[in-house]
């Protein structure tokens, strides 16, 4: 076969992209900027294998305009310059601008991304990068500014059994088999919502058929993958089932099994920093108030790693792994602003009570801006009672704690001063 099954299956047109209807849908934002013919440069967020790369290439011949294409791994900021000189070139008057597609953005350095903005900002090259890793974090802010940001979906069970049906009915090899998909359990459960990997799957196990009839079992899929455990994850997607296993161990509390996945990370040559910024997140996440020195020590390994490089980051990694393994958990801060957050997407702009405003002008103080309120340091133990919530929600409770050490005395002191209302 001259490419692999997920290359031949990938589709040309919107109306054969299979998944993220929220963006491409009918009506959908990304859709119909695409069928304006009108696009502005964009980030494509989303975990691998669900079709940002694909999504590029469809709208470039949608519009029909010159698709350039870099990959953040082996590209330099003379290759950006080339491509954008190229893409002055190629620009006629009142024609939409070049597509210049960047994957795995995420990897472009500071000065990589510096080398973009004027041709972004300046309309000479429209941008649409793709990034598994959050831009947030990644992208530099001014570029950020001049992007919109679309956030793709892991594909859901009837979106990968879909394009399984469309694999063994219109692959030009595959439909010359009889394959009967009995049972797709493991299938979809292996392929975690990433279309790449379920075609990888499929096609593995079609092949070690070799001529004959498939009827695909769960028992089928188990016996090939074992048989041939990295084939089915030809680009690396088992690094994100790794990391997963990785926090997923701290969460757990067992020691050995993360720094067995933090091994796997770094023999597999994985970015210090990436590792290190998920234990930042797990000791936020996972630990939170149950051990507030967990985020202390995390963001003290993350320092380390970028003062002293590698190998010897590896050792404050280690360390704080097994400490935020072996500590007390608690996602109550977690759980907290995400109550909070959706508290605020039910109720809206709610008034700030008028005791709590600020108040720099006369006007304001003669409206009743600050009127009433008291001053904490001027009471006992720092502390008086009044309201902070607006008022539909005064009786509303966010943060609840959880029964560890910590937590209990945190609890403890509100319910001291706040009475009933921490009793819930």
């Amino acid at each position: 076969m001259s490419e692999p099954l997920a290359e031949r299956m990938r589709p040309k047109t919107l109306d054969d992209y299979v998944g993220q209807k929220h963006l491409v849908g009918e009506g959908a934002v990304l859709r119909q900027m695409i069928d304006t013919g009108r696009i502005s440069s964009f980030l494509l967020w989303g975990p691998p294998g669900v079709g940002k790369t694909t999504l590029a290439r469809i709208i470039a011949n949608k519009l029909d305009t010159p698709f350039y294409t870099l990959s953040a791994v082996t590209s330099g900021v003379k290759d950006v310059r080339d491509v954008i000189a190229k893409a002055k070139e190629s620009r006629f008057f009142n024609t939409a601008s070049p597509i210049l597609f960047i994957d795995e953005i995420h990897r472009f350095s500071k000065s990589q991304q510096d080398s973009l903005l004027g041709a972004v900002e300046q309309g000479v090259v429209t941008l649409i990068g793709a990034t598994t890793e959050n831009p947030s974090f990644e992208v530099i802010r001014p570029l950020l500014s001049r992007c919109q940001l679309y956030v793709l979906k892991s594909l859901e069970q009837d979106d990968l059994l879909e394009l399984l049906h469309k694999a063994i009915t219109t692959d030009i090899y595959l439909k010359e088999r009889r394959i009967e998909l009995k049972e797709t359990g493991t299938m979809l459960r292996y392929s975690g919502g990433d279309a790449r990997k379920l075609l990888n799957i499929l096609e593995l196990v079609v092949e070690s058929e070799g001529k004959n009839d498939v009827v695909i079992t769960d028992d089928l899929v188990v016996n090939r993958l074992q048989q041939n455990p990295l084939a089915y994850d030809k680009d690396g997607e088992m690094h994100y089932d790794i990391i997963s296993a990785f926090i997923k161990s701290i969460r757990g509390s067992d020691p050995d099994a993360a720094l067995y996945w933090m091994a796997r990370m770094i023999e597999g040559g994985e970015d210090p920093q990436f590792i290190a910024r998920r234990l930042v997140i797990s000791a936020s996440e996972d630990i939170g108030l149950a051990n507030p020195n967990a985020l202390l020590l995390a963001n003290a390994a993350f320092d380390a790693v970028m003062k002293i490089g590698w190998p010897e980051g590896r050792i404050p990694l280690a360390e704080a792994v097994v400490y935020l393994a072996t500590s007390a958990k608690s996602n109550s801060s977690y759980l907290g602003i995400d109550a909070a957050l959706e508290k605020v997407r039910q109720t809206g702009n709610l008034p700030v009570p008028l005791h709590l405003r600020n108040a720099p002008t006369k006007l304001m103080k003669q409206l009743g801006y600050h009127d009433g309120y008291k001053y904490s340091h001027d009471y006992p133990e720092h502390f008086v009672q009044q309201q902070y919530m607006p008022d539909e929600l005064v009786n509303d409770r966010l943060w609840h704690a959880q029964p560890n050490a910590v937590e209990t005395k945190l609890k403890d002191r509100m319910t001291r001063f706040w009475g009933d209302r921490y009793e819930k």
